[in-house]
């Protein structure tokens, strides 16, 4: 499974919770979102990773604080263009295991 497989997977997953695709790989000059839905009021910026070993960490120990940071960043330019600004949060979608098919929600995975 490559990256665009993994998003659009990771996809599938957030819609059959009622999660709705707002925005797919969102970029700007800080970075990119993988994946912008909407979960009832909430704006949920949302970042895939794959991995299929464990070793460093898998696809947790993928998220670096250098990588939050830009997401954090990209977020703020997104909302930026809002008329107004809702709640949000931060959530990660780990894949893993054979094919990647081993799927872990992280609500709340991190923020300000």
């Amino acid at each position: 499974m490559n990256g665009n497989e993994a998003e659009r997977y990771a996809e599938a997953f957030l819609r059959r919770h009622d999660l709705v695709l707002l925005q797919r790989n969102y970029r700007c000059r800080f970075g990119e979102i993988d994946l912008i839905m909407q979960d009832g009021t909430t704006l949920v910026f949302v970042e895939v990773r794959m991995r299929t070993s464990p070793a460093f960490g898998g696809a947790a120990g993928s998220i670096t604080f250098v990588k939050r940071k830009k997401l954090l960043c990209a977020a703020r330019h997104y909302l930026a263009a809002l008329k107004f600004e809702p709640s949000c949060r931060f959530d990660a979608v780990l894949l893993s295991g054979r094919g990647g098919k081993e799927v872990e929600w992280i609500r709340n995975a991190f923020g300000e």
